[in-house]
């Protein structure tokens, strides 16, 4: 009777749905884009079914436009801890730069800090898995003489300190984004290589972004 019962419980446990890794994509207009057809989250998971894993991952997007990092902070009840994920990939920045320019509404870098890390700690609180992004582009002109390249720079320098502190992965967007136009930009464009309006993605920097996070995804 044992030898039969235990070929049995092996054949059951085999046929139990394993729990999916519950992703969430925490940003602005960006991350928002990114659930549309050829969005960025949209590309990750095609290659994650692609590469026979769509029976591990679940992807939600949960960015908004216009959003800031403190917006963030005061959704993340409803929008991120709610649903209850088991990592969280947090892309935001480019608002807290680019609206000090656009409309005197952006985010000085120690309050950016401080929400930044603010987010965190409700993350820590609940166990979930954290994975940083910079913010790649406003802008695509590889000599830093767009507008907000200091400030991007900056801010970017922020997101890779917290990230170092707190031992968290990061996905450097910033850098990958300059390394692209750098091969591929020689007229130095501010747009239209990776980007449409120097900030959103076209379907050559949707799919750059949807490489870099699957990339560091599969191997969690």
């Amino acid at each position: 009777m044992k030898k039969l019962l235990l070929p049995l419980i092996c054949f059951t446990l085999a046929f139990i749905p394993q729990k999916k890794t519950k992703v969430i994509f925490f940003g602005d207009s960006i991350t928002q884009a990114g659930v549309n057809p050829g969005g960025y989250i949209v590309r990750v998971d095609s290659m994650c079914k692609k590469e026979g894993r769509g029976d591990q991952f679940e992807f939600i997007g949960a960015g908004i436009g216009g959003n800031k990092v403190y917006d963030l902070y005061l959704r993340m009840e409803d929008d991120v801890l709610a649903k209850t994920p088991d990592v969280v990939i947090i892309y935001i920045g480019v608002n807290d730069v680019w609206h000090k320019a656009s409309s005197g509404t952006g985010t000085d870098a120690d309050k950016f800090e401080r929400f930044y890390n603010a987010i965190l700690k409700k993350l820590y609180d609940r166990n979930i898995k954290v994975i940083l992004c910079t913010p790649a582009a406003i802008g695509e002109k590889t000599d830093f003489s767009n507008q907000q390249d200091g400030d991007l720079n900056a801010y970017s320098t922020i997101i890779r300190n917290i990230a170092k502190k707190n031992n968290l992965p990061l996905i450097d967007l910033r850098n990958a984004f300059l390394a692209y136009n750098l091969k591929n930009n020689p007229e130095n464009k501010d747009r239209g290589i990776l980007t449409t309006d120097r900030v959103h993605l076209n379907a050559r920097g949707n799919q750059l972004v949807a490489d870099e996070m699957w990339k560091l995804l599969k191997g969690m």
